[in-house]
């Protein structure tokens, strides 16, 4: 097939995005797939990445609260870059404005949204539900669900990558949701790469001595990630037993965060580890992986934990939650930093000697699945009621 993904969340400068497309560009030629990401940026332009992956971007006004990003505006010249590449699979990445323009693309080829964000959780469950209800802010945002809803008639399929999200938008009336959980690096992440020499270093660098517990946490510095909650949790919890948590991670709120910390000698900021094997030891040596985003589509830094045979402890909420099946993790109310300090000690107490077997989904198994899913549908296959993947 050749599959163009009308990408509007790229951005060249990072992001999670960058990396899933990247893993596509790479991975479906060698799946049989032309993989043609059609992007928003400054001007038209062309980059090669393989004799069946390119990355085109289409000139786009830059996003004003954020620089690195840019967005469709022009419709008509949207629908005609669509038109030129001829697409026999038509993916979208967003489930903004440009959606919409992809649904109205006059074209046959059957299309996919992929959710790649979940506005109502990231912002809206975020911001309101320590005064409302779930239910009050869903009917306060009840123009957003009808979008979603029709684009969920729009497109064949609406892809999520946990069973939280799939499971929400389906309750909330969104048509053609499937499951297919994202997968992380074959070969990179196990319970092998455990160092007792680097897990002491670590708990020195929080001055503790071995004997004492260590979590780790892994992502971007921004409000949704809820880092000061997870540090007064962290906090609050070493006050029955001596605890450090290294944080890696890097991002706008840096100041907000070492200002929670407020000279914690236990709790330590430390910059992303760029070098794959040696963040995959650092994973491996902790005891525990902490998380506080309710918001996550899926959890990449929870599904490398769990393929560590290191046990999670997440928010019952969105992407993060699913890591915790099975004796993999434990669980706490969403936004409260006391409950996160109660299931961070129910954890701690009983750790496990070694986590059950947990079945490891690969970048390449995602996008064979993805990819199967795709072909399902241009044959004119509905969705399967449960999870494709």
């Amino acid at each position: 097939m050749r599959i163009v993904d009308v990408c509007a969340f790229y951005s060249p400068h990072g992001g999670g995005v960058k990396t899933y497309v990247e893993q596509k560009m790479r991975i479906g030629p060698e799946l049989g797939h032309e993989i043609i990401i059609l992007a928003p940026g400054d001007r038209f332009e062309v980059f090669e990445r393989g004799p069946m992956a390119r990355l085109i971007t289409i000139p786009s006004p830059r996003f004003l609260l954020d620089r690195k990003y840019w967005y469709f505006a022009d419709e008509e010249s949207l629908h005609s870059a669509i038109s030129a590449l001829k697409p026999d699979f038509l993916e979208c990445s967003s489930p903004w404005r440009s959606a919409n323009m992809v649904a109205r693309w006059p074209g046959a080829a059957p299309r996919a949204l992929v959710m790649h964000a979940d506005p109502l959780a990231a912002y809206a469950y975020r911001w309101f539900e320590p005064v409302l209800s779930r239910e009050a802010i869903d009917r306060k945002f009840a123009p957003f669900w009808r979008h979603l809803r029709e684009l969920g008639h729009s497109f064949d399929r609406v892809v999520c990558a946990s069973a939280e999200l799939r499971d929400r938008l389906a309750a909330g009336g969104v048509a053609n949701t499937v499951l297919h959980p994202m997968g992380i690096e074959a070969g990179l992440f196990s319970p092998t790469r455990r160092s007792a020499t680097l897990r002491r270093r670590l708990l020195g660098l929080c001055d503790l001595p071995e004997s004492a517990k260590l979590l780790i946490g892994v992502g971007r510095l921004s409000p949704e990630k809820r880092w000061p909650m997870i540090v007064d949790a962290v906090a609050a919890a070493s006050q029955t037993m001596p605890i450090g948590m290294v944080i890696l991670g890097a991002g706008g709120q840096k100041s907000r965060v070492l200002k929670q910390i407020a000279g914690n000698p236990h709790i330590r900021l430390l910059q992303p580890e760029k070098d794959r094997e040696k963040f995959a030891t650092i994973l491996a040596s902790a005891d525990a992986l902490i998380h506080g985003c309710e918001a996550e589509t899926f959890c990449m830094a929870a599904a490398e934990a769990r393929a560590s045979g290191v046990p999670v402890i997440v928010p019952d909420r969105g992407g993060a939650s699913d890591h915790a099946r099975g004796g993999a993790g434990i669980r706490y109310r969403a936004g409260s930093p006391m409950a996160a300090a109660r299931a961070t000690l129910v954890l701690l107490r009983s750790l496990p000697r070694v986590l059950p077997p947990v079945e490891v989904v690969t970048t390449q198994g995602h996008f064979e699945a993805l990819f199967a899913d795709y072909a399902t549908t241009r044959r004119g296959e509905g969705p399967a009621s449960s999870a494709v993947a």
